[in-house]
């Protein structure tokens, strides 16, 4: 049964499980016709803690496996969508290392169903050739450095901003402050937690004060991590997905994420000191990978620490998002509490090198009501 629940529109609000649902009985049949999916096995793939689409593995025999994705949210437009869409066959064609969007029937590389009074978006990708990190055990490929790897994530994210800096879109996805600003931040975190919304909104008056020329500032992938893309452990080459969440922003936002990429390495070990010569000497090899493709002020990169604070914002909103879209109360859990004390005692990097770290439960700390 859905839930009666007011939205945009006519829109009703669904979880994951409804969709999937749905997609059975209704959805999937119209989208095989088309795709033209026919003889394809379509499994849904385990939803993401903090997933907002519906997603498929499509396999056939003799034929490219591809990813279905079914975007049940209201709070995104077509507009959206196609910005994003257009970003990704954009990066595909002029070389970037990216899953790229396959044409429906019609042509289209968005499909839109309307069904139970509730618009839903799909688009289908080629599937990334190779395996997660995370599927091979965190082991790299045999017979090369680690530091290869290293090198390859920064020098495929540095392509991808070259590129950037060249794209005129089509349909233009939303600027960092279109969903980042006081207003927003405001009414999406709850009273109770005013010194982390006061924290909030200095760290937006600091970036409003930082250059957005083009070699700055631009169409970023904003989730750049391992989950999100595949390495093909034959040759190391790593093939980016998941722009769900891309938008204009800081290049250097993505330079964060490729920071905290290196975490996982050593996020074990009790010396602090041997943590951050690790993360001194992973960052040196991986922007050695993103210069060799494009070309960073050192002003910028100064901003390290600051835009690791963004991302920490970044992910304080998305969890308050996720409870909003699912009419739930938010959990200030031990993640979470984490990462509220980095932002509001202003610890850096973090807390990677701060005693408020421990090796023994990473990023955790003692839970708070909100």
């Amino acid at each position: 049964m859905l839930r009666n629940t007011e939205a945009k529109g006519m829109d009703i609000i669904m979880t994951h499980n409804e969709v999937i649902k749905i997609g059975d009985i209704y959805l999937l049949s119209q989208i095989s016709e088309l795709y033209d999916l026919e003889g394809y096995e379509i499994t849904p793939i385990e939803a993401h803690e903090r997933g907002r689409n519906v997603v498929y593995t499509c396999e056939k025999e003799g034929a490219d496996s591809k990813i279905l994705r079914i975007a049940f949210l209201n709070d995104r437009s077509r507009e959206d969508f196609m910005a994003e869409v257009e970003y990704i066959r954009y990066l595909f064609e002029h070389g970037g290392s990216v899953s790229n969007v396959v044409n429906s029937r019609k042509g289209n590389l968005l499909e839109e169903i309307r069904h139970s009074n509730h618009t839903f978006f799909v688009c289908l990708f080629k599937k990334a050739r190779g395996k997660m990190l995370v599927e091979n055990n965190y082991r790299y490929r045999e017979g090369a450095p680690i530091t290869e790897y290293y090198y390859n994530c920064g020098k495929v994210l540095g392509k991808l901003h070259q590129l950037s800096k060249g794209y005129t879109p089509v349909h233009r996805r939303y600027r960092f402050f279109d969903k980042y600003n006081a207003e927003y931040i405001n009414t999406l975190i709850p009273d109770s937690l005013s010194l982390l919304k006061e924290k909030l909104v200095e760290l937006l008056k600091t970036l409003e004060g930082l250059d957005r020329d083009r070699e700055s500032f631009g169409m970023i992938h904003f989730d750049y991590n391992d989950g999100n893309y595949m390495i093909e452990f034959a040759t190391g080459q790593i093939t980016v997905y998941d722009f769900d969440n891309a938008c204009f922003g800081w290049y250097m936002y993505d330079l964060a994420d490729l920071w905290k990429n290196g975490m996982g390495w050593i996020q074990f070990e009790p010396d602090a000191g041997k943590r951050r010569k690790f993360m001194d000497d992973y960052f040196k090899i991986a922007l050695e990978g993103y210069k060799s493709e494009t070309r960073i002020k050192n002003s910028i990169l100064d901003k390290l620490y600051l835009f690791i604070q963004v991302t920490l914002m970044e992910n304080i909103v998305d969890i308050f998002e996720v409870a909003r879209n699912n009419d739930e109360e938010p959990e200030c859990d031990e993640e979470l509490s984490y990462l509220i004390k980095c932002l509001e005692d202003d610890i850096p990097y973090m807390g990677f090198f701060h005693e408020i770290y421990s090796c023994e439960e990473p990023f955790e700390y003692e839970k708070r009501n909100i």
